[in-house]
Protein backbone atom coordinates (compact mmCIF):
# COMPACT_ATOMS: atom_id res chain seq x y z
CA UNK A 1 0.00 0.00 0.00
CA UNK A 2 1.24 3.71 -0.98
CA UNK A 3 0.13 6.68 0.48
CA UNK A 4 0.80 10.00 -2.06
CA UNK A 5 -0.63 13.37 -1.69
CA UNK A 6 -1.48 15.15 -4.44
CA UNK A 7 -3.07 19.00 -3.54
CA UNK A 8 -4.97 18.81 -0.88
CA UNK A 9 -6.02 15.06 -1.03
CA UNK A 10 -4.36 12.01 -0.37
CA UNK A 11 -4.79 8.96 -2.40
CA UNK A 12 -4.24 5.57 -1.07
CA UNK A 13 -3.09 3.19 -3.75
CA UNK A 14 -3.47 -0.34 -3.05
CA UNK A 15 -1.43 -2.89 -4.94
CA UNK A 16 -2.56 -6.27 -5.13
CA UNK A 17 -0.44 -9.57 -6.29
CA UNK A 18 -2.05 -12.29 -7.68
CA UNK A 19 -0.78 -15.34 -9.22
CA UNK A 20 -2.64 -16.24 -11.98
CA UNK A 21 -2.98 -19.86 -12.66
CA UNK A 22 -3.61 -20.44 -16.52
CA UNK A 23 -4.88 -24.26 -15.26
CA UNK A 24 -7.34 -22.38 -12.85
CA UNK A 25 -10.80 -22.27 -14.29
CA UNK A 26 -13.53 -18.98 -14.38
CA UNK A 27 -13.00 -16.61 -12.23
CA UNK A 28 -15.54 -16.79 -8.94
CA UNK A 29 -16.42 -14.78 -6.32
CA UNK A 30 -15.16 -17.06 -3.83
CA UNK A 31 -11.50 -15.48 -3.87
CA UNK A 32 -13.60 -12.38 -2.11
CA UNK A 33 -14.45 -14.10 1.55
CA UNK A 34 -12.55 -13.67 4.27
CA UNK A 35 -13.08 -15.82 7.53
CA UNK A 36 -13.78 -13.45 10.72
CA UNK A 37 -13.06 -14.63 14.01
CA UNK A 38 -15.94 -14.45 17.37
CA UNK A 39 -14.04 -12.53 19.96
CA UNK A 40 -15.12 -14.42 23.47
CA UNK A 41 -14.87 -13.13 27.36
CA UNK A 42 -12.61 -15.04 29.53
CA UNK A 43 -14.21 -17.13 31.86
CA UNK A 44 -12.59 -15.78 35.09
CA UNK A 45 -14.41 -12.09 33.84
CA UNK A 46 -17.76 -14.09 33.26
CA UNK A 47 -17.56 -15.39 37.08
CA UNK A 48 -16.60 -12.00 39.02
CA UNK A 49 -19.14 -10.17 36.76
CA UNK A 50 -22.11 -12.96 38.11
CA UNK A 51 -20.68 -12.73 41.84
CA UNK A 52 -21.01 -8.90 41.55
CA UNK A 53 -24.52 -9.79 40.09
CA UNK A 54 -25.83 -11.58 42.84
CA UNK A 55 -24.24 -9.31 45.44
CA UNK A 56 -26.35 -6.28 44.11
CA UNK A 57 -29.65 -8.15 43.95
CA UNK A 58 -29.36 -9.52 47.40
CA UNK A 59 -28.02 -6.05 48.42
CA UNK A 60 -31.74 -4.87 47.13
CA UNK A 61 -33.82 -7.70 48.59
CA UNK A 62 -32.06 -6.70 51.66
CA UNK A 63 -32.87 -3.20 50.87
CA UNK A 64 -36.21 -3.28 49.61
CA UNK A 65 -37.79 -6.44 51.82
CA UNK A 66 -39.59 -6.10 55.08
CA UNK A 67 -37.19 -7.37 58.14
CA UNK A 68 -38.18 -9.19 61.11
CA UNK A 69 -38.03 -6.19 62.88
CA UNK A 70 -40.36 -3.97 61.04
CA UNK A 71 -43.61 -3.88 59.85
CA UNK A 72 -45.43 -2.40 56.88
CA UNK A 73 -48.40 0.10 58.59
CA UNK A 74 -50.88 2.38 57.23
CA UNK A 75 -50.88 5.28 58.39
CA UNK A 76 -54.82 6.52 57.79
CA UNK A 77 -55.00 3.44 60.43
CA UNK A 78 -52.68 5.28 63.16
CA UNK A 79 -53.69 8.03 65.55
CA UNK A 80 -50.41 10.25 65.64
CA UNK A 81 -50.10 13.23 68.39
CA UNK A 82 -47.77 15.71 68.55
CA UNK A 83 -45.98 16.41 72.15
CA UNK A 84 -46.54 19.50 73.58
CA UNK A 85 -45.67 21.94 76.42
CA UNK A 86 -48.74 23.12 78.19
CA UNK A 87 -50.60 23.08 82.22
CA UNK A 88 -51.30 19.22 83.38
CA UNK A 89 -54.44 19.38 85.00
CA UNK A 90 -54.06 16.12 87.57
CA UNK A 91 -57.50 14.60 87.38
CA UNK A 92 -59.36 11.57 86.85
CA UNK A 93 -62.88 11.33 85.64
CA UNK A 94 -65.54 9.52 87.93
CA UNK A 95 -68.23 7.95 86.67
CA UNK A 96 -70.10 8.31 90.58
CA UNK A 97 -73.68 6.28 91.26
CA UNK A 98 -75.84 8.25 93.33
CA UNK A 99 -76.61 5.61 96.98
CA UNK A 100 -78.62 6.76 100.01
CA UNK A 101 -75.83 8.39 102.66
CA UNK A 102 -77.17 6.24 105.40
CA UNK A 103 -78.48 3.09 104.74
CA UNK A 104 -80.11 0.84 108.09
CA UNK A 105 -80.84 -2.82 107.22
CA UNK A 106 -83.62 -5.09 108.44
CA UNK A 107 -83.25 -8.45 109.44
CA UNK A 108 -86.06 -10.74 110.78
CA UNK A 109 -84.73 -11.47 114.53
CA UNK A 110 -87.11 -14.40 114.94
CA UNK A 111 -88.20 -16.69 112.14
CA UNK A 112 -92.02 -16.97 111.32
CA UNK A 113 -94.90 -16.47 109.17
CA UNK A 114 -95.75 -13.22 107.40
CA UNK A 115 -99.49 -12.90 108.88
CA UNK A 116 -99.65 -9.10 108.43
CA UNK A 117 -98.42 -6.84 105.72
CA UNK A 118 -99.20 -2.95 107.01
CA UNK A 119 -96.55 -1.07 104.47
CA UNK A 120 -95.65 -0.92 100.92
CA UNK A 121 -92.26 -1.13 99.29
CA UNK A 122 -91.02 2.61 98.82
CA UNK A 123 -92.86 4.30 101.78
CA UNK A 124 -91.71 6.32 104.16
CA UNK A 125 -91.59 5.34 107.72
CA UNK A 126 -91.19 6.36 110.96
CA UNK A 127 -89.37 4.96 114.01
CA UNK A 128 -90.58 2.52 115.66
CA UNK A 129 -93.60 2.32 113.32
CA UNK A 130 -94.63 -1.89 112.41
CA UNK A 131 -94.54 -2.63 109.07
CA UNK A 132 -95.34 -6.28 109.23
CA UNK A 133 -96.63 -9.42 111.95
CA UNK A 134 -95.20 -12.90 112.07
CA UNK A 135 -96.46 -15.48 114.02
CA UNK A 136 -94.46 -18.80 115.66
CA UNK A 137 -96.48 -20.86 117.17
CA UNK A 138 -93.60 -23.00 118.67
CA UNK A 139 -91.58 -19.82 119.65
CA UNK A 140 -94.61 -18.49 121.62
CA UNK A 141 -95.61 -21.82 123.53
CA UNK A 142 -91.72 -21.58 124.77
CA UNK A 143 -92.03 -18.52 125.78
CA UNK A 144 -94.65 -19.31 127.86
CA UNK A 145 -93.11 -21.97 129.63
CA UNK A 146 -89.92 -19.88 130.38
CA UNK A 147 -92.03 -17.14 132.12
CA UNK A 148 -93.47 -20.18 134.03
CA UNK A 149 -90.40 -21.68 134.92
CA UNK A 150 -88.91 -17.68 135.32
CA UNK A 151 -91.46 -17.22 137.51
CA UNK A 152 -91.39 -20.29 139.72
CA UNK A 153 -87.70 -19.22 140.30
CA UNK A 154 -88.74 -16.29 141.14
CA UNK A 155 -91.22 -16.98 143.91
CA UNK A 156 -88.91 -19.76 145.49
CA UNK A 157 -86.11 -16.83 145.89
CA UNK A 158 -88.87 -14.27 147.57
CA UNK A 159 -89.60 -17.07 149.69
CA UNK A 160 -85.45 -17.39 150.52
CA UNK A 161 -85.40 -13.86 151.07
CA UNK A 162 -88.17 -13.82 153.47
CA UNK A 163 -87.01 -16.56 155.57
CA UNK A 164 -84.06 -14.78 156.16
CA UNK A 165 -85.38 -11.67 156.76
CA UNK A 166 -88.01 -13.20 159.32
CA UNK A 167 -84.12 -15.48 160.62
CA UNK A 168 -83.29 -11.62 161.08
CA UNK A 169 -85.74 -10.32 162.62
CA UNK A 170 -85.38 -13.53 164.91
CA UNK A 171 -82.16 -12.61 165.81
CA UNK A 172 -82.66 -8.74 166.68
CA UNK A 173 -86.01 -10.46 168.84
CA UNK A 174 -83.51 -12.44 171.09
CA UNK A 175 -80.78 -9.56 171.07
CA UNK A 176 -83.42 -7.36 172.88
CA UNK A 177 -85.09 -9.94 174.79
CA UNK A 178 -81.20 -10.35 176.34
CA UNK A 179 -80.59 -7.06 176.66
CA UNK A 180 -83.97 -6.47 179.02
CA UNK A 181 -83.14 -9.80 181.19
CA UNK A 182 -78.94 -8.42 181.60
CA UNK A 183 -81.09 -5.58 182.95
CA UNK A 184 -83.93 -6.98 185.37
CA UNK A 185 -80.69 -9.24 186.66
CA UNK A 186 -79.15 -6.31 187.30
CA UNK A 187 -81.77 -4.30 188.98
CA UNK A 188 -82.36 -7.33 191.12
CA UNK A 189 -78.35 -7.33 192.28
CA UNK A 190 -78.37 -3.87 192.90
CA UNK A 191 -81.22 -4.33 194.98
CA UNK A 192 -79.76 -7.10 196.84
CA UNK A 193 -76.33 -6.18 197.28
CA UNK A 194 -76.63 -3.54 200.32
CA UNK A 195 -79.66 -6.21 202.37
CA UNK A 196 -77.20 -8.80 202.13
CA UNK A 197 -74.55 -6.61 203.71
CA UNK A 198 -77.02 -5.91 205.98
CA UNK A 199 -78.04 -9.51 206.67
CA UNK A 200 -81.24 -9.40 204.84
CA UNK A 201 -80.78 -11.48 202.37
CA UNK A 202 -78.91 -14.86 202.53
CA UNK A 203 -75.56 -15.17 200.87
CA UNK A 204 -76.99 -18.09 198.74
CA UNK A 205 -79.65 -16.29 197.48
CA UNK A 206 -77.54 -13.01 196.73
CA UNK A 207 -75.09 -15.50 194.81
CA UNK A 208 -77.66 -16.73 192.83
CA UNK A 209 -78.91 -13.20 191.59
CA UNK A 210 -74.87 -12.67 191.22
CA UNK A 211 -74.55 -16.04 188.43
CA UNK A 212 -77.84 -14.73 187.01
CA UNK A 213 -77.00 -11.25 186.34
CA UNK A 214 -73.21 -12.70 185.02
CA UNK A 215 -74.91 -15.31 183.04
CA UNK A 216 -77.60 -12.85 181.25
CA UNK A 217 -74.16 -10.55 180.03
CA UNK A 218 -72.26 -13.30 178.75
CA UNK A 219 -75.87 -14.36 176.69
CA UNK A 220 -76.38 -11.00 175.44
CA UNK A 221 -72.67 -10.93 174.22
CA UNK A 222 -73.11 -14.47 172.21
CA UNK A 223 -76.55 -13.15 170.82
CA UNK A 224 -74.80 -9.80 169.67
CA UNK A 225 -72.06 -11.73 167.99
CA UNK A 226 -74.05 -14.27 166.37
CA UNK A 227 -76.35 -11.23 165.52
CA UNK A 228 -73.62 -9.56 163.81
CA UNK A 229 -72.38 -12.76 162.37
CA UNK A 230 -76.13 -14.34 160.84
CA UNK A 231 -76.15 -10.42 159.54
CA UNK A 232 -73.25 -10.46 157.37
CA UNK A 233 -74.53 -14.07 155.76
CA UNK A 234 -78.00 -12.78 155.22
CA UNK A 235 -76.62 -9.88 153.31
CA UNK A 236 -74.35 -12.14 151.34
CA UNK A 237 -77.52 -14.39 150.41
CA UNK A 238 -79.87 -11.23 149.97
CA UNK A 239 -77.51 -9.82 147.55
CA UNK A 240 -76.82 -13.05 145.45
CA UNK A 241 -80.47 -13.83 145.76
CA UNK A 242 -81.16 -10.27 144.43
CA UNK A 243 -78.89 -11.09 141.21
CA UNK A 244 -80.05 -14.41 140.87
CA UNK A 245 -84.04 -12.64 140.88
CA UNK A 246 -82.78 -9.55 138.42
CA UNK A 247 -81.00 -12.20 136.25
CA UNK A 248 -84.13 -14.59 135.99
CA UNK A 249 -86.27 -11.49 135.73
CA UNK A 250 -83.97 -10.31 132.59
CA UNK A 251 -84.29 -13.87 131.15
CA UNK A 252 -87.96 -13.35 131.09
CA UNK A 253 -88.06 -10.11 129.57
CA UNK A 254 -85.67 -11.43 127.13
CA UNK A 255 -88.66 -14.06 126.45
CA UNK A 256 -91.10 -11.06 125.96
CA UNK A 257 -88.82 -9.89 123.72
CA UNK A 258 -88.61 -12.78 121.49
CA UNK A 259 -92.39 -12.71 121.13
CA UNK A 260 -91.90 -8.71 120.66
CA UNK A 261 -89.39 -9.50 117.57
CA UNK A 262 -92.26 -11.06 115.48
CA UNK A 263 -93.80 -7.31 115.54
CA UNK A 264 -91.15 -6.19 112.52
CA UNK A 265 -90.85 -2.42 112.68
CA UNK A 266 -88.76 0.24 111.42
CA UNK A 267 -85.70 0.85 113.21
CA UNK A 268 -85.11 4.39 111.99
CA UNK A 269 -86.81 7.27 110.33
CA UNK A 270 -86.64 6.88 106.45
CA UNK A 271 -87.84 5.01 103.00
CA UNK A 272 -88.37 1.91 102.84
CA UNK A 273 -86.83 -0.17 100.69
CA UNK A 274 -85.99 -3.94 99.04
CA UNK A 275 -89.36 -4.84 101.28
CA UNK A 276 -91.10 -7.29 98.75
CA UNK A 277 -92.42 -10.09 101.26
CA UNK A 278 -95.69 -11.60 100.78
CA UNK A 279 -98.21 -12.83 103.25
CA UNK A 280 -97.96 -16.39 103.97
CA UNK A 281 -94.53 -16.48 103.12
CA UNK A 282 -92.05 -18.04 105.99
CA UNK A 283 -88.83 -16.33 107.03
CA UNK A 284 -85.66 -17.45 108.51
CA UNK A 285 -83.99 -16.38 111.63
CA UNK A 286 -81.18 -13.83 110.72
CA UNK A 287 -83.07 -13.45 106.94
CA UNK A 288 -82.78 -10.01 105.51
CA UNK A 289 -86.45 -8.33 104.79
CA UNK A 290 -85.20 -4.62 103.25
CA UNK A 291 -84.07 -1.47 104.43
CA UNK A 292 -84.42 1.82 105.22
CA UNK A 293 -82.85 4.90 103.11
CA UNK A 294 -81.92 8.26 105.04
CA UNK A 295 -84.63 11.00 103.29
CA UNK A 296 -82.74 13.69 101.85
CA UNK A 297 -79.20 12.99 102.06
CA UNK A 298 -77.47 10.95 99.73
CA UNK A 299 -73.68 10.38 98.58
CA UNK A 300 -71.97 9.54 95.48
CA UNK A 301 -70.42 6.02 95.13
CA UNK A 302 -67.41 5.27 92.59
CA UNK A 303 -65.51 2.81 91.20
CA UNK A 304 -61.30 4.15 90.45
CA UNK A 305 -58.80 2.62 88.56
CA UNK A 306 -56.17 0.32 91.13
CA UNK A 307 -53.33 2.37 89.33
CA UNK A 308 -54.52 5.71 91.36
CA UNK A 309 -54.87 3.62 94.83
CA UNK A 310 -52.11 5.00 96.25
CA UNK A 311 -52.54 8.87 95.11
CA UNK A 312 -56.25 8.85 96.40
CA UNK A 313 -56.59 10.48 100.00
CA UNK A 314 -59.25 11.30 102.16
CA UNK A 315 -60.83 14.86 101.53
CA UNK A 316 -59.78 15.14 97.63
CA UNK A 317 -62.55 17.14 96.24
CA UNK A 318 -64.20 16.25 92.79
CA UNK A 319 -65.94 18.65 91.13
CA UNK A 320 -69.67 17.51 89.44
CA UNK A 321 -71.84 19.53 86.86
CA UNK A 322 -75.50 19.02 86.98
CA UNK A 323 -78.27 21.05 85.55
CA UNK A 324 -76.37 24.02 84.73
CA UNK A 325 -74.76 24.42 88.37
CA UNK A 326 -71.58 23.53 89.87
CA UNK A 327 -71.18 21.22 93.00
CA UNK A 328 -68.22 19.54 95.21
CA UNK A 329 -67.90 16.68 96.82
CA UNK A 330 -65.25 14.89 98.94
CA UNK A 331 -63.68 11.43 99.52
CA UNK A 332 -65.33 10.70 102.66
CA UNK A 333 -64.46 6.46 102.85
CA UNK A 334 -62.05 4.47 100.57
CA UNK A 335 -62.35 0.65 99.71
CA UNK A 336 -58.84 -0.68 99.46
CA UNK A 337 -60.19 -3.94 98.19
CA UNK A 338 -59.36 -4.14 94.49
CA UNK A 339 -62.15 -6.07 91.94
CA UNK A 340 -62.17 -6.48 88.25
CA UNK A 341 -58.95 -3.93 88.54
CA UNK A 342 -61.28 -0.88 90.61
CA UNK A 343 -61.68 -0.07 94.13
CA UNK A 344 -64.36 2.22 95.44
CA UNK A 345 -65.26 5.04 96.93
CA UNK A 346 -67.34 7.49 99.14
CA UNK A 347 -67.82 11.17 98.26
CA UNK A 348 -70.57 13.15 100.21
CA UNK A 349 -71.74 16.40 99.31
CA UNK A 350 -70.33 19.64 100.06
CA UNK A 351 -73.03 22.42 101.18
CA UNK A 352 -76.09 21.68 98.53
CA UNK A 353 -77.11 19.09 96.92
CA UNK A 354 -78.27 18.41 92.92
CA UNK A 355 -82.08 18.64 92.84
CA UNK A 356 -84.01 15.93 91.59
CA UNK A 357 -81.15 13.40 91.52
CA UNK A 358 -82.36 9.55 91.79
CA UNK A 359 -80.95 7.08 93.52
CA UNK A 360 -79.08 5.08 91.54
CA UNK A 361 -78.25 7.83 89.15
CA UNK A 362 -75.07 8.03 87.09
CA UNK A 363 -72.73 11.29 87.69
CA UNK A 364 -69.69 12.32 86.02
CA UNK A 365 -67.27 13.87 88.25
CA UNK A 366 -63.45 15.34 88.12
CA UNK A 367 -61.59 13.92 91.09
CA UNK A 368 -58.47 16.33 91.46
CA UNK A 369 -55.21 14.59 93.17
CA UNK A 370 -53.25 17.82 93.01
CA UNK A 371 -52.48 21.33 91.96
CA UNK A 372 -52.58 21.95 87.87
CA UNK A 373 -48.22 22.23 86.99
CA UNK A 374 -46.76 23.19 83.53
CA UNK A 375 -45.39 20.27 81.86
CA UNK A 376 -44.61 18.44 78.39
CA UNK A 377 -47.84 16.55 77.00
CA UNK A 378 -48.47 13.73 75.12
CA UNK A 379 -52.03 12.70 74.31
CA UNK A 380 -53.78 9.61 76.11
CA UNK A 381 -54.32 6.93 73.98
CA UNK A 382 -54.58 3.08 73.89
CA UNK A 383 -50.90 2.57 73.37
CA UNK A 384 -50.43 2.86 77.51
CA UNK A 385 -52.26 -0.38 78.06
CA UNK A 386 -49.93 -1.84 75.34
CA UNK A 387 -46.27 -0.28 76.98
CA UNK A 388 -47.38 0.70 79.96
CA UNK A 389 -45.37 3.76 79.39
CA UNK A 390 -42.10 2.40 78.80
CA UNK A 391 -41.70 2.91 75.24
CA UNK A 392 -43.75 4.60 72.18
CA UNK A 393 -43.20 4.75 68.08
CA UNK A 394 -41.50 8.22 67.47
CA UNK A 395 -42.28 9.09 63.89
CA UNK A 396 -39.69 10.34 61.53
CA UNK A 397 -39.64 13.87 60.90
CA UNK A 398 -40.51 12.80 56.86
CA UNK A 399 -43.54 10.56 58.27
CA UNK A 400 -42.41 7.60 56.35
CA UNK A 401 -41.29 5.22 59.41
CA UNK A 402 -41.62 5.20 63.17
CA UNK A 403 -38.97 3.88 65.53
CA UNK A 404 -39.38 2.45 68.97
CA UNK A 405 -37.98 4.47 71.74
CA UNK A 406 -37.54 3.74 75.29
CA UNK A 407 -39.24 7.21 77.14
CA UNK A 408 -40.78 7.91 80.82
CA UNK A 409 -43.82 8.81 81.47
CA UNK A 410 -45.29 10.38 84.62
CA UNK A 411 -49.02 11.60 86.04
CA UNK A 412 -52.15 10.90 83.21
CA UNK A 413 -55.74 11.82 82.91
CA UNK A 414 -58.24 11.19 80.43
CA UNK A 415 -56.76 13.92 77.80
CA UNK A 416 -53.06 13.90 78.63
CA UNK A 417 -49.82 12.34 79.88
CA UNK A 418 -47.30 13.81 81.33
CA UNK A 419 -44.09 13.16 79.63
CA UNK A 420 -40.77 13.05 81.75
CA UNK A 421 -37.96 11.72 79.37
CA UNK A 422 -37.15 10.74 76.35
CA UNK A 423 -39.66 13.01 73.70
CA UNK A 424 -39.34 16.51 72.58
CA UNK A 425 -41.89 18.92 71.62
CA UNK A 426 -43.19 18.90 68.26
CA UNK A 427 -42.31 15.28 68.08
CA UNK A 428 -44.98 13.26 66.33
CA UNK A 429 -45.90 10.02 68.48
CA UNK A 430 -48.09 6.81 67.70
CA UNK A 431 -50.95 6.96 70.08
CA UNK A 432 -53.64 4.16 68.82
CA UNK A 433 -52.90 0.98 70.18
CA UNK A 434 -49.87 -1.31 69.35
CA UNK A 435 -51.79 -4.35 68.87
CA UNK A 436 -49.73 -6.69 66.32
CA UNK A 437 -46.34 -5.04 66.41
CA UNK A 438 -45.53 -4.66 70.27
CA UNK A 439 -42.46 -7.09 69.23
CA UNK A 440 -41.54 -4.85 66.00
CA UNK A 441 -38.97 -1.88 66.69
CA UNK A 442 -39.55 0.15 63.39
CA UNK A 443 -42.77 0.52 61.82
CA UNK A 444 -42.65 1.55 57.81
CA UNK A 445 -45.92 3.67 57.35
CA UNK A 446 -47.81 4.05 53.84
CA UNK A 447 -49.75 6.35 52.39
Amino acid sequence: MKLATSGGMSIVRIRTDRKEDASAGPASGSGMDQVVESRRLPARLKLNGGAVALALLGAGFWWFAPSGASQTVQSAQLAISEVKRGTFDDFIPLRAKVTPLLTVFIDSLEGGRVDRILVEDGAVVGKGQLIAVLSNADLQLSTLRDQAEVEQQINAMRSQELALSQTQLADERAVLESRLAMEKAKRQLDLESPLAEQGFVSRRQFADTQDQYDFEVRRAAVLRRTQQSNTQMQGRQLAQLRESVESLQSSLQLAHMNLEALNLRAPVDGQLSGFNIQVGQSLQRGERIGQIDSPGHNKLQAGVDEYYLGRVSLGQRAAIDWGGKHYTARVTKIYPQVQNGQFQVDLQFIGAEPEQIQRGQSLQARLTLSDPTPALLLPSGGFYNDTQGAWVFVVAPNGRSAERRNVRLGRRNSEYIEVLDGLSPRERVITSPYTGFTDKSRLDLAK
